[in-house]
Order: structure tokens, then sequence, then C-alpha cells
């Protein structure tokens, strides 16, 4: 007489288990399972760009650009015998040292994608967080904050410098101060999270630099070329709407007697970023990585 077996007790259908794996009813497992979120992601992001040696490099010649270049002139200008800036304040000498140091934030915005794509890491990152949307928008969270806020330090330490050094300059007032301060440290972060989201697209760092770097010269450098009378309107737009006149309106100084005035700029490269970024998530979407 053969002996009745205990049935085994049956896996729930929502339980997915490996094929052979047998079920325990009783078994509960040590690691806490949590559903991410975007703060997972900012935080993975903030590891990676604070890690990588490309940005210590690129931020520390930012500084030293800035400052550098700003103290320089700050000195230069209160020295001399003539340093009347002609009813300008001492804010527009802000203007060289950012001009050259905006190449920095655009190298850094670039690597902060393209490099993962270069290097292949990208896979990995797509695998512990599947959603595109949530990682491109971490990354440029992340990168928009730190070159934020190093723009805004540099550049508010160099106008305070310069102020000071230039007596002989009008005092400026409180709207110039947010302009040549906030103002322009959000249009050069706008710039660098443009070029995030081009190395995105690209996923080649020295094409996605070349397009970048283009993109802020080649304009005024075509403008200055265009002696053909018939071409005055495009060369006057060119002229006006080139990324180095209009950095210069932050500063109440614009190269050009027409063309965007107060806050334009800002409101002008904050459009092209959002038509950029719904370009890149489209993209991103629809591409192996």
């Amino acid at each position: 007489m053969s002996t009745p077996q205990t049935p085994m007790p049956q896996a729930p259908p929502e339980w997915q288990g490996a094929p052979g794996a047998s079920y325990h009813p009783g078994y509960t497992s040590p690691i806490p399972v949590r559903p991410t979120h975007l703060g997972h992601a900012l935080a993975s992001e903030w590891t990676k760009i604070r890690s990588v040696r490309s940005t210590m490099w690129t931020l520390g010649v930012f500084v030293l650009l800035v400052v550098g270049i700003g103290l320089l002139t700050g000195v230069l200008v209160g020295d001399s015998d003539d340093g009347d800036l002609g009813g300008e304040s001492a804010l527009a000498l802000g203007f060289f040292g950012l001009l050259l140091g905006i190449m920095c934030i655009i190298t850094l915005g670039v690597l902060t994608t393209a490099s993962e794509y270069g290097t292949g890491m990208i896979r990995t990152t797509m695998t512990a967080c599947p959603s595109r949307g949530r990682v491109l928008m971490a990354k440029a969270i992340v990168f928009f904050t730190l070159s934020f806020t190093v723009t805004l330090l540099s550049a508010g330490f160099v106008a305070m410098v310069q102020v000071s050094l230039v007596t002989q300059a009008r005092e400026p007032s409180g709207a110039e101060w947010l302009k040549g301060t906030v103002g322009v440290s959000l249009y050069v972060a706008l710039l660098g999270l443009i070029s995030l989201l081009i190395g995105s697209v690209i996923r080649h760092s020295a094409g996605a630099i070349t397009i970048m770097i283009a993109a802020v010269l080649a304009p005024l450098v075509i403008a200055l070329f265009m002696f053909s009378s018939s071409l005055q309107g495009l060369r006057d737009a060119l002229f006006e709407y080139s990324i180095p006149n209009q950095l210069s309106v932050f500063y109440a100084n614009s190269l050009s007697e027409s063309g965007p005035s107060g806050w334009d700029p800002l409101w002008i490269i904050l459009g092209v970023t959002a038509v950029v970024f719904a370009g890149a998530l489209f993209l991103q979407e629809r591409r192996d990585v």
C-alpha cells in the first residue's frame, strides 16, 4: 500500500521564477525592493560627473580664464591714466574672460553625454535605468546646476573686484548687477546644456564640440566677411544674433545698435534649448544605444 505524498505548493500566477525553480512561500529577500525614481538617476549622474577628471580640468580652466582675465582687465583699466569707461560700468569688463570660458562649458557639456557613447558606458547606464527620458533629464539637471553655480560664483567674484578696482567707472545699478551675474550665468549654463544635448545626438565628442564652437563663432566671422551691400540684412542678422553679441547684452554693452536687448538673449536661448531637448529626447527614444 503506497503512502500518499503531500502535494507541493503551487506558485501564484504573478510569481515569476526561473524555469525549474522551486517556490518557497515563506522566503523573504533580505534586499529591499524599491521602485526607482528621478532622485536615484540624479544621484548616479552626480557621482559620475564629479568623479571624472574632465570635470575638474574643464571647470578649473574655466575659472582660471574668467577670474584671471577679469582681474587682469580690471587691474589694467584701473591703473591706467584714462580709466574712464565712457559712461559704462566696470561690469562690462567681465565679458572678455567669459567669452573664452564658455568654450570650457561647451566641452564639458558634450563630454557629459558623448563620452559615455564612446566608451560604451551608456549601455550600463541604460541597463540600470531603462527610462531614457529620465536619464537625459537627470544629466541635464545635474550639469545645468553645476555649470550655473560655478559660473555665478566666478562672474560674481570678478564683478565685485572689477567694480572696486575701476573707481572712475559708473556705479552699476541693481538691474545691471542682476544681469551681469545671474543673467549671464543662466545664459552660459543653457549654452552648455545645448552642448550636452548635441553630444547625445551626435554621440561623438570631437564632432559635437566642433559643431558647438562653430555655432558660437561662425555667425560672427561670416558676418565680418560679407562686404556686398545686397547682403546687408543677412550680415546684420548674423551679427546681432551671434552668441558673442548676445553675451555682451548682459553687460549693457551690445556690439550692435539693434537686435536683442535687455533679457532677450535669455529667452532666445531658452527657446532654442527647449527645441533641442525635444529633438534629443525623440532621437534617444528611437535609437539603439
